[in-house]
């Protein structure tokens, strides 16, 4: 298969690793590269295997958890303007979230999955719809107990992440994080990148879909109980929910409402030159914009989660090297290379990734409509990793 699109010169063993990656895929794919603000590679190739069409240059695709990334970067505009402190306890924003002993909870820790609460509660009686709407869930969220004293430990917040994070936005600003999404980042930049995606839109849309039958509940709770993970404690039966809740808005997410609705971490639709323009902007001027100061990226990319130990016995899960947080971001690990050191950025169900990479001023963005499920090694659709390597 080829791809269409563009590459500058320098960059064609990008295209060919795109390429051939995606000749063995059966759905479709973009791949974006900006470097030092200037749009290097625009690719795209494959099938809406749904809509019996092309994957092309206009084709939008929900972007998983790469929305967490958007989410990040309007909290750091909020920093940047003196709303929010990254050392500041939650409740000098959100009185309410002191119940449950979370009054000593830190913004930080909302933004590095580390506060506790990683799910919601399984008598909480709150369902994964009820997730795609904040006032059906996030006061359930503010009465509860954490699962572990926030700060001593990490563990991935699929949803919980944005909705803590949603509601503090609102709380210092009074607005919803897709509101100031689209007026401070995606309106200057012109990007085609929603949180909440209009109408309008959603017939550019190419939806997702597995190749192969997910895990139901009670297979993965098997399947953990097999990894050595006490499947009866609070802790367990919390994140257990939570990759059910998870689950079932991702098939959710291929409905008019899911799309509509505001999940600040996991309903983001965008198209692949659109997340890496967000990312290039973030450490450098495109057309005559920058979202972040550089001292705000330093931030971002500064590790907040090292000397954190599992929870309980959650560390049986962990395959390969443990995932490690910034304010808001990832870092490069053995199954999420990134271009290494100095890279940041976000990954999403089913192959997404957008991420940036100060040092050599490179941003990139991937993203794709077949769900892969790839364990304990890098998604086989980012060869093209290793040659951007290569090119920069």
């Amino acid at each position: 298969m080829d791809a269409s699109g563009y590459v500058a010169r320098g960059y064609e063993g990008v295209r060919e690793a795109f390429a051939q990656a995606q000749a063995n895929d059966e759905g479709g794919g973009q791949l974006c590269v900006y470097r030092h603000g200037e749009k290097m590679v625009d690719l795209w190739a494959g099938r809406d295997r749904e809509n019996d069409r092309p994957y092309g240059q206009e084709t939008l695709t929900v972007i998983m958890s790469c929305t967490k990334g958007a989410t990040a970067a309007v909290v750091h505009r909020l920093a940047e303007r003196g709303l929010i402190d990254y050392e500041a306890k939650v409740t000098d924003y959100w009185p309410e979230f002191a119940a449950g002993g979370k009054g000593e909870a830190r913004i930080w820790q909302l933004m590095s999955h580390s506060v506790g609460l990683p799910g919601v509660d399984p008598d909480s009686g709150v369902t994964s719809a009820d997730l795609m709407v904040a006032a059906r869930h996030v006061a359930a969220l503010a009465a509860m107990a954490p699962v572990w004293t926030p700060g001593a430990s990490c563990h991935y917040h699929p949803i919980t992440y944005g909705s803590l994070l949603g509601e503090v936005v609102r709380r210092v600003s009074g607005k919803r994080v897709s509101q100031l999404l689209a007026e401070e980042i995606a309106g200057p930049l012109g990007l085609d990148l929603w949180i909440g995606l209009p109408a309008e839109q959603d017939a550019r849309v190419a939806p997702h879909f597995s190749p192969t039958p997910g895990f139901t509940p009670d297979q993965l709770t098997a399947l953990i109980a097999g990894m050595g993970v006490d499947v009866t404690t609070r802790l367990a039966q919390v994140v257990l929910l939570s990759f059910k809740h998870t689950g079932e808005l991702i098939v959710d997410m291929n409905n008019r409402e899911g799309r509509a609705a505001e999940v600040p971490a996991g309903n983001g639709v965008a198209d692949a030159a659109s997340l890496a323009k967000l990312y290039a902007a973030m450490i450098g001027e495109v057309d005559g914009v920058r979202i972040l100061k550089p001292e705000t990226v330093e931030a971002a990319r500064t590790l907040r989660t090292g000397a954190m130990s599992p929870a309980g016995d959650l560390a049986k899960l962990q395959l390969g090297m443990p995932l490690n947080y910034g304010l808001g971001y990832e870092f490069p690990r053995d199954v999420l290379p990134m271009l290494g050191e100095g890279s940041f950025g976000h990954a999403g169900a089913g192959g997404r990734i957008g991420f940036a990479h100060p040092e050599s001023g490179v941003a990139a963005a991937y993203v794709a409509n077949t769900m892969l499920t790839v364990m304990g090694a890098p998604d086989p659709r980012w060869s093209w990793m290793e040659e951007l390597r290569k090119a920069v």
